[in-house]
């Protein structure tokens, strides 16, 4: 029982202390950009040896993936429960819904945001198959869901724009493709062009740049959003 209880306890040190290590990493992002993440950096803020945080993390990738798979995942699954919370059968809702469930991710986590979509880190190397393959598809899905959502009435207005299988990545198809199999190439282009729509705005409010503009970046982005949901086609 006394084993169990020490092994029990070490787990428990160790998750902790690897927690740190990431909220560490993330601190020195915000305050140095993302050449800041370093383990020996990370070692000094934490008061522990170079040796030590080996042993939590072999290299700067691996800490660097675990990073973005924990971001990912949080994201994919804030806009998956707003998606699963909202009206099947009331695709402005759902779209609006999905849009501030990723808005306020992005608020909340800013540093996260910027790992993901915004300042690369310098000399990483993605482990094959991409740092948080499922919740990056689940995102990937969630954004074509949207289109997939409104194209019973998008699909009268973009449904003729010239777009075929070949103008997209086989990646984003193998992804998009089973999730909505009806959905056709012009819907998988206004999927992308919706993410530009939601991704553009909330890009500028976390950098800091809307907030320097405007002292309600909220308004802005209710009015953009509820531009978007009129010009696909739906009612609010």
């Amino acid at each position: 029982m006394a084993a169990t209880r020490s092994t029990g306890r070490r787990e428990r040190l160790r998750a902790e202390t690897t927690a740190d290590i990431k909220r560490t990493a993330l601190e020195l992002m915000r305050a140095g950009g993302p050449d800041a993440i370093t383990l020996r950096a990370i070692a000094r803020e934490m008061g522990m040896t170079a040796n030590a945080i080996y042993g939590y993390f072999a290299t700067r990738d691996d800490l660097v993936t675990a990073l973005i798979a924990d971001v990912y995942t949080v994201l994919a699954d804030a806009v998956d429960a707003a998606w699963a919370a909202s009206a099947e059968d009331a695709p402005a809702q759902r779209v609006q819904a999905w849009a501030h469930a990723f808005r306020d991710w992005a608020l909340a986590n800013p540093e996260g945001f910027r790992l993901v979509y915004g300042d690369p880190v310098p000399g990483y190397r993605a482990p094959e198959g991409g740092a948080a393959p499922d919740a990056a598809r689940r995102v990937c899905v969630g954004i074509a869901g949207l289109a997939d959502a409104a194209w019973g009435a998008a699909g009268q207005v973009y449904g003729e724009d010239d777009f075929g299988w070949g103008d997209f990545d086989p990646g984003l198809l193998d992804k998009v493709r089973p999730a909505f199999p009806g959905l056709p190439p012009a819907g998988v282009a206004l999927a992308l062009r919706i993410w530009g729509h939601l991704h553009g705005l909330v890009a500028l409010e976390v950098y800091g740049h809307l907030r320097a503009q405007t002292l309600s970046p909220n308004k802005i982005f209710h009015a953009e959003l509820t531009s978007l949901v009129r010009s696909l086609g739906l009612v609010a």
